[in-house]
């Protein structure tokens, strides 16, 4: 009985399975019938009779003729054969043979897709054929109009065009040729053709009238201006020569041959109605034109500026000259006094090295001038190059000479440096004295010897002949600090010491109720007669603050009123 019932479920599973598949492969196959019926619906013959305005002669009735044929092949040889293909998908589908319909399912879909393919080409070539009749119908008035107002332009102001006239005239009947090719094809229904005759004769117009447009200027400038001024240049060029300037650097001839040969190509340009070559080459003509005459001015300015300024740097070296032997003069005397280092006077002597070389360098300046063998432009440099180094020593001897002065108002300030010192050591004596301190701490006497050292040895420096400054510097700033410092210290330790009284003081109320702060005090009060004010304050404070917090504030502020009266 098991097996019975075993053996129902699989059928019945394989019904379930069977019916699934059948209807998923038949609903494939109901798509590519109605992929076919949309084909078969679509509107072909009714876009093809859209050829039929057209004059049906030419390429117009062979490729409706070709058109007609494939789409009649497709009706009647490959819908057919995709219809019975579809027949034989659902024939292997009844038979539960679904891997072989869906083999005949992918030819059926490859030759829709080639179908399809066909269709597309067919259209778009008959939008192309009919497009370009509709394109061509209004462009070719658009260019009749152009051509008449090129053909009025030429005949009304010929004369601007010169020998370009005749080859204009040339280009506007192969204008006309083009036309009538336009004409034939047309009318022999080649509207492809006739697209293509559009477009070279709108190419053949642009490029007309870019000529005309361009042809007059450059016709000018070929004709009069470029010529004028290259004899403007022969001219100043040879009364520049009659002057006495030096101009062979320039290769005057050679480049105004060039010109003129180029020039004369452009001329050939002209005759041809050939204008690219001109565009491309006449920017560098009129930049050729230009570096001549910027040359020729050059050496002009060149030469003024060489006799408007050779005496006056003549003069300023013989002062430059002069200021360092003052220099050297100076430095001489200077050197009895104070110390100069081998660094500064090696940089003179280098200075005074420069300064020989710059004179014998103007020498052989005059010598060009008066030989005139030199361009003025050449001369000109060398000029401003002497001038400019001859600043540079200028500068340079006016630093060395603020350096001397400046040794003597070093020495000035070091020594009234020096003085207040002294005065704010003696101050800190003076301070001593008058706070009746009731001894002084070893580590205090032991700086104060290190101050009245650092003082000595600052005087005794400035003591020295010749003068280092330098090393006076060094001894003087540590003096400073050291001085500094001390006088802190001092006012610092007065502080404290009168800081260690009043609290010794304030102390002794609690001394006979607390053995511990009699005892701290007893400690603090031995410091104290030991000259140890820091430490005394310190621990001091230390009990008092256990006792009476905040006592130590209030101390310090009745200290700072005290010493307010």
């Amino acid at each position: 009985m098991d097996y019975i019932l075993g053996a129902i479920v699989v059928v019945l599973i394989g019904i379930v399975l069977g019916f699934f598949f059948r209807k998923k492969h038949y609903g494939a196959v109901d798509q590519l019938e109605a992929w076919k019926i949309d084909i078969m619906n679509r509107p072909i013959l009714e876009e093809l009779s859209k050829i039929k305005q057209l004059n049906m002669t030419g390429e117009t009735e062979e490729m409706f003729e070709r058109w007609r044929k494939e789409w009649d092949a497709i009706i009647t040889v490959h819908i057919p054969d995709v219809e019975e293909l579809l027949f034989d998908a659902e024939e292997y589908i009844d038979k539960l043979r679904f891997n072989k319909s869906k083999e005949v399912q992918r030819k059926i879909e490859w030759k829709l897709k080639e179908i399809e393919g066909s269709i597309e080409k067919i259209l778009e070539e008959l939008n192309q054929l009919v497009g370009s009749e509709e394109k061509n119908r209004l462009e070719i008035e658009e260019l009749k109009e152009a051509y008449r107002t090129s053909k009025k332009t030429l005949l009304a102001h010929r004369h601007t065009f010169g020998p370009a006239a005749t080859r204009l005239e040339v280009l506007l009947e192969q204008v006309v040729d083009v036309f009538e090719e336009f004409e034939k094809a047309t009318e022999n229904g080649n509207y492809l053709k006739a697209r293509e005759h559009v477009l070279k004769i709108k190419s053949l117009l642009q490029d007309l009238s870019k000529k005309m447009e361009l042809i007059p200027n450059f016709l000018v400038e070929i004709q009069s201006s470029l010529p004028t001024q290259i004899e403007e240049l022969k001219d100043g060029y040879k009364e520049m020569e009659e002057k006495g300037y030096i101009l062979e650097h320039i290769q005057f001839e050679k480049n105004i041959q060039a010109i003129e040969k180029t020039l004369e190509a452009f001329r050939e340009y002209i005759f041809k109605a050939e204008i690219k070559e001109i565009e491309d080459g006449m920017q560098e003509l009129r930049e050729s034109i230009n570096v001549l005459y910027d040359l020729l001015e050059k050496e002009a300015v060149a030469k003024q500026f060489v006799n408007l300024h050779s005496e006056r740097i003549q003069d300023e070296l013989a002062n430059v000259q002069y200021e360092n032997d003052q220099l050297k003069t100076e430095i001489s005397f200077v050197q009895q006094t104070y110390h100069i280092s081998e660094s500064e006077l090696e940089a003179h002597r280098q200075t005074e090295k420069q300064l020989s070389l710059i004179m014998k360098r103007y020498e052989l300046f005059k010598t060009k001038l008066e030989q005139n063998q030199t361009a003025f432009s050449v001369l000109a440099d060398d000029m401003r190059e002497i001038e400019k180094i001859m600043s540079e020593l200028r500068q340079e001897q006016q630093a060395f000479t603020s350096k001397l002065k400046a040794l003597r108002k070093d020495e000035m300030e070091a020594r009234e440096t020096v003085q207040e010192l002294k005065r704010k050591l003696s101050l800190s004596n003076r301070m001593i004295a008058k706070s009746n301190l009731p001894g002084l701490p070893i580590q205090y006497k032991e700086y104060l010897g290190e101050v009245k050292e650092s003082l000595d040895d600052v005087q005794q420096k400035l003591d020295e002949k010749p003068l280092d400054m330098a090393s006076v510097q060094i001894f003087l700033e540590k003096a400073v600090t050291t001085v500094d410092k001390f006088y802190e210290m001092t006012k610092e330790m007065i502080e404290q010491m009168y800081m260690a009284e009043k609290m010794i003081q304030y102390g002794n109320r609690y001394r006979s109720r607390y053995p511990r702060v009699a005892d701290q005090l007893c400690s603090a009060e031995q410091k104290f007669m030991n000259f140890e004010y820091e430490s005394a304050v310190e621990e001091a404070a230390a009990v008092l603050e256990e006792i009476e917090p905040g006592c130590l504030k209030k101390l310090e502020f009745e200290l700072d009123l005290e010493e307010v009266k």
